[in-house]
């Protein structure tokens, strides 16, 4: 049955449409089998989770602490990220080690904040290290009950367990699926503001649909029949696998304008983590509008979300996408979530085959490697193997090495809120290469799409952008500074690439400011 066939009858459920255009070329056996414990939890057992929520935030305010702090990185800190911003609840989320970026965290409202410190494994050397500086700093305010201060989020037995129970902190034990719905997106967001009680209901509403007793792909009849796919999840999830089976193996992702402006950032997350592996998987390319430059391609299944229920209409007349994916947040969430690990298991891609951590520590054990520029243009610094002489000229002769089908990756160690500007890169080289460009901020795409890049398919050349730091921090309890954290993480990224054989040119600016400008004039950016 032919994916194309049926999304164009739109099909709803809670809530949530998916429509999409008779160009999804190619077919999938809707008959495979997909083991359930494969697929994210259809609803976790909330009642009680929301309940503790609700029960802490009340605590904290009694106290003053109206400030809510996230460090996490990847699955640890997303979701409740695109919950906090689409709601326009205040949450700081610290996902860098750049020292400007974590010291500006470290601001004034000190007093009256409370740290999330969020990781599935419990040994995250970021988050770790995040939580040994808003320790320092509580301690250096003469602040009091300082461990009160602090909610863990970690899978039972972690290391960072212990730590809540050693210093009398909240502890919030989670499974190892890092859902929207576990503790790792509902906590942080709850205690921010969020009524997570009526995100829950928007993605499982009751009496339940379908889809929330969770499924398989085994219609048990010979053939399948209509109501077997009324699944959005099984809808999406297909279009996706065979889209990529066709080739169309990037995912250009866009927010309609109705109000999902940061669900992208997530959704590029959960899909590269899904389906990288065993050299497969899909290329998610978070783009700034839906006509921004990457939108289509024969390589490309361009996609819109949006919050409000319109049947595939671009706002304004806009460019009109491959599929379009309208509904609240939380239906959002579940069908998306669900929707990755069936795509991932169509395309055969085998998550355990890709690279699980990178190389910082050995970086940080052995040294920063030695690097001599191959020659300056301004206040930027060109490493790596080239034969230019200008910065252009460089960038350009990066891009010609990109195959047909393959694709250009900026990524850039820096403060992406100080450095914000810095963004513009992925919009100005698309608009010079004809090739699937993307953008990603280091370090945390290391535990997103830095997975796809060197477990997925090796046809990516790769950007790196790093900065000079001029107000370095100390990495509390431990032997180096967030500065030689960053610069350890981007030269472990680096090394891991080239080890694949992936072509890796690196840009460094001696003056993070004055080089964004120069190099987004001299891309044309």
């Amino acid at each position: 049955m032919r994916v194309s066939d049926l999304l164009d009858d739109a099909v709803t459920a809670a809530g949530l449409t998916v429509f999409g255009a008779a160009s999804v070329p190619g077919s999938i056996d809707a008959r495979t089998r997909l083991d359930p414990a494969a697929l994210p939890p259809a609803r976790s057992d909330d009642h009680d989770l929301v309940a503790r929520i609700t029960a802490l935030r009340a605590e904290f305010l009694s106290r003053g602490l109206d400030h809510v702090v996230l460090c996490g990185m990847g699955e640890s800190s997303l979701a409740a990220e695109v919950i906090s911003r689409t709601l326009g609840v205040e949450l700081t989320v610290l996902d860098s080690s750049d020292p400007h970026q974590v010291r500006a965290a470290l601001d004034d409202r000190l007093a009256r904040s409370v740290v999330v410190v969020a990781s599935r494994s419990g040994s995250t050397v970021e988050t770790d290290s995040h939580r040994r500086a808003y320790r320092q700093a509580f301690e250096d305010a003469g602040l009091q009950d300082v461990g009160r201060r602090f909610v863990y989020v970690t899978e039972p037995g972690s290391p960072l367990a212990t730590t809540a129970r050693e210093t009398g902190s909240h502890l919030f034990l989670a499974s190892s699926a890092h859902s929207a719905f576990s503790a790792f997106g509902l906590v942080p967001s709850g205690l921010a503001g969020v009524r997570v009680d009526t995100l829950l209901d928007e993605a499982f509403p009751r009496p339940a649909p379908h889809f929330a007793a969770g499924f398989s792909i085994a219609p048990p009849a010979p053939e399948p029949s209509a109501a077997d796919f009324t699944d959005p999840a099984l809808m999406l999830g297909a279009a996706l696998a065979t889209g990529a089976l066709a080739g169309r193996d990037k995912l250009a992702l866009a927010s309609d304008g109705t109000g999902l402006d940061g669900l992208s950032d997530w959704i590029e997350h959960i899909v590269a983590s899904a389906t990288a592996g065993s050299g497969r998987g899909l290329l998610p390319v978070v783009l700034e509008n839906p006509s921004s430059w990457g939108h289509e391609g024969p390589d490309v299944l361009s996609v819109t979300t949006g919050g409000a229920l319109a049947a595939g209409v671009m706002p304004g007349g806009g460019i009109a996408p491959d599929l379009a994916v309208n509904g609240p947040l939380g239906a959002q969430f579940v069908v998306w979530e669900r929707a990755a690990a069936i795509a991932g298991h169509l395309l055969g891609a085998d998550p355990s085959a890709r690279p699980d951590a990178e190389p910082t520590r050995l970086v940080l054990d052995a040294g920063l490697p030695h690097e001599t520029p191959v020659f300056a243009d301004g206040a930027v610094e060109v490493y790596g193997n080239t034969s230019a002489t200008t910065l252009v000229a460089a960038v350009d002769e990066l891009a010609r090495g990109v195959p047909p089908l393959g694709y250009l990756a900026a990524t850039a160690y820096l403060d992406r809120v100080g450095d914000a500007a810095a963004a513009g890169v992925r919009d100005a080289l698309a608009a010079r290469v004809a090739r699937a460009v993307t953008f990603g901020w280091g370090p945390r795409y290391l535990h997103s799409t830095g997975r796809l890049h060197k477990g997925g398919p090796a046809t990516g050349s790769f950007l790196q952008i790093t900065g000079a730091v001029t107000d370095d921090l100390p990495v509390p309890g431990r032997p180096y500074t967030f500065g030689e954290l960053q610069a350890a993480q981007a030269a472990g990224d680096r090394q891991a690439l080239q080890a694949g054989g992936r072509p890796v040119l690196r840009l460094h600016l001696t003056d993070r400011a004055t080089g964004i400008e120069q190099l987004l004039a001299a891309l044309g950016g």
